[in-house]
């Protein structure tokens, strides 16, 4: 998609009352989103509506999000949160299992092991992330791009070492997924967050999982969608499962999946090739602009850009309508389909004015 198309599909579908550059926090809604939304939240409240969505609408949000990061279908299961699904992996490790994090990562991806009791987590530098996988590491579980400064990963130095040594891998594309291309199939397991980058209203995450990688988890969250088609198995112990990731699926936010389906729609309209060289381009115009300010940002070719300690800057901005956020003592301005070179200018125009300077 040229990026003169992508400019007239994004003024479409989306109409922004600030300058928007924190996606990194949650992404805007599209307006075919919304819409989808509205309608089944009227159909539910007139009782026009048989049961309170459809399973149609999971489905177009699971073949959707395959898409993006190129699995087929059936090893992408469904959810509501990025923890639930790394609860789901870190009930699966053998007590004592060594897991692998980088230093700094986001707690999501963390504390389910962290907090078992039984398993030994140890912490590396993400730029030593490879070089810290050992024999007795059991699983590497880590970030595409990192939450704080928007750092991507070296993928395959990571994987490549965890191969070495016989340790599976949890990646987390939810700071990736909508802009970077990705192989999930390469990873063992892969979550994400539907509500950033992908677009999605909050409730939608997914999981992916290798076919072998299947049998390892635990039916620890087994319910009456577990069996795959849907109103089949509704009372009594569960008897039988989906043949494929699907049998890990929860039961589904009908709202935010009747939404979901639509937003990955759009980007798979736009598609990743396009988006990516969009949202790094303008990431790149923007740590430019920072340098010559003499604001220099953590280097990595990401949509991301984090400037360590200018997270003051924030409020400032905020007041002066421009959406950023500040965690882990950044200022982090995160850049999607939806941003314009008009949008980076503005922060840098307002950051050489002074703007909540300190």
């Amino acid at each position: 998609m040229r990026i003169s198309t992508l400019s007239r599909a994004v003024a479409a579908e989306f109409a922004p009352e600030v300058t928007y550059l924190n996606t990194s926090s949650w992404g805007l809604l599209p307006r075919r989103t919304i819409a989808a939304v509205k309608a089944l939240a009227d159909e539910n409240a007139a009782g026009r509506r048989v049961g309170v969505g459809d399973f149609e609408a999971v489905e177009a949000a699971r073949v959707g999000f395959a898409r993006i990061v190129g699995v087929h279908p059936d090893r992408v299961a469904t959810g509501s949160s990025v923890t639930v699904h790394v609860g789901l992996i870190a009930a699966s490790l053998p007590p004592g299992a060594e897991v692998l994090c980088p230093e700094g990562e986001f707690t999501s991806v963390i504390s389910p092991f962290a907090h078992r009791g039984d398993l030994s987590v140890r912490y590396a530098p993400l730029a030593g992330l490879a070089d810290a996988v050992r024999p007795s590491t059991a699983l590497v579980a880590f970030s595409a791009v990192q939450s704080a400064d928007g750092r991507v990963a070296d993928l395959d130095s990571v994987r490549a070492a965890a191969a070495a040594h016989g340790a599976r891998t949890l990646l987390d594309c939810t700071q990736a997924a909508g802009w970077f291309p990705l192989d999930a199939g390469a990873y063992d397991y892969t979550v994400a967050g539907g509500y950033k980058y992908l677009l999605c209203p909050r409730g939608t995450s997914f999981l992916t999982v290798t076919e072998e990688a299947q049998s390892t988890l635990p039916r620890l969250f087994a319910g009456w969608v577990s069996a795959g088609p849907p109103w089949t198995s509704n009372y009594g112990p569960q008897q039988r499962f989906a043949p494929s990731a699907r049998s890990f699926d929860e039961p589904p936010a009908f709202l935010s999946y009747h939404g979901a389906q639509h937003s990955l729609a759009l980007l798979a309209e736009i598609g990743p090739d396009a988006l990516h060289a969009h949202a790094t381009g303008l990431a790149a115009r923007l740590r430019a602009g920072l340098a010559e300010l003499g604001h220099p940002a953590v280097s990595s070719e990401s949509a991301v850009v984090a400037v360590p300690g200018l997270d003051d800057r924030a409020p400032g901005l905020v007041e002066a309508k421009v959406a950023v956020s500040a965690p882990a003592g950044n200022l982090r301005i995160s850049c999607h389909l939806y941003n314009t070179e008009a949008d980076v200018d503005r922060v840098l125009e307002l950051l050489a004015r002074g703007v909540a300077e300190r």
